[in-house]
């Protein structure tokens, strides 16, 4: 740097002088011309060495903890090659993972999600921050990321984590027992439910239409009301006009 600061110093001079005598019409118009061209490529040089040496200074793209150093000082590295050391910032944590391609739809940005993990004894309500446009075509999945506050630092980088997305909400859902539905020759499903007759309560056949299942319960779209009694314990061996009794 200080050489090519000398020799710019010069060429500048160079170049000052041959301007006034050029315009006192003293000398050729090429001389007027190499000393400019001379002082602007030294300035130039001094301008990309300026950047080369902006380019020896490690700096992180992000505030946080040196958490490991994993290059001695005196070592020789390249860049993009030999990793130095691991900065942590625990303030920005967001967690990554791929979701199958049938959800994209249903699984978008500002769904409500619960995260948990193993070794830790929290559960953390966020939503999805963010989904990819691209499906993984080896397994047929998209990318998301959900952040997650961490105020006592107790989260930490690669840990495992188990998500919950609310993929789909109804506030109105009817749900019943997989285990009762029964399918006729037609392939409808149908339960039984407790009607009067009369003073007497008999089981009558509900033709039902299935939505989304969760976990043991199934959402039931049509063929009951939300005050209907279902027939549970022994919906199995109940027969349709079957007298039954509700105990309590």
């Amino acid at each position: 740097m200080n050489q090519l600061k000398i020799q710019k110093n010069l060429a500048q001079t160079t170049y000052e002088r041959q301007e006034r005598l050029w315009k006192q019409n003293i000398g050729s118009e090429m001389q007027y011309l190499q000393a400019k061209s001379l002082y602007d490529a030294q300035a130039q040089a001094i301008e990309q060495l300026k950047k080369q040496i902006e380019r020896t200074m490690v700096i992180a793209p992000f505030s946080g903890t040196i958490d490991e150093i994993i290059t001695e000082e005196g070592s020789v590295v390249g860049p993009g090659q030999n990793p130095i050391l691991r900065i942590v910032n625990l303030d920005n944590m967001f967690i990554e993972t791929d979701v199958p391609e049938r959800y994209i739809q249903t699984v978008t940005k500002g769904k409500r999600t619960l995260v948990s993990f193993d070794y830790i004894s929290e559960q953390i309500e966020s939503n999805v921050y963010q989904t990819a446009n691209f499906i993984n075509p080896a397994n047929r999945t998209f990318k998301i990321e959900v952040k997650v506050p961490n105020k006592n630092k107790s989260i930490k980088p690669n840990l495992t984590a188990k998500l919950k997305i609310n993929d789909y909400f109804n506030p109105e859902a009817i749900l019943i027992p997989q285990s009762i539905i029964k399918e006729n020759a037609l392939g409808e499903q149908y339960v039984f439910v407790v009607k009067i007759d009369g003073n007497d309560l008999i089981a009558n056949k509900a033709i039902i239409e299935t939505g989304k299942t969760q976990g043991d319960v199934i959402e039931v779209l049509d063929g009951l009301n939300p005050n209907d009694q279902i027939i549970i314990e022994g919906a199995r061996s109940v027969r349709d006009g079957q007298a039954v009794n509700v105990l309590n």
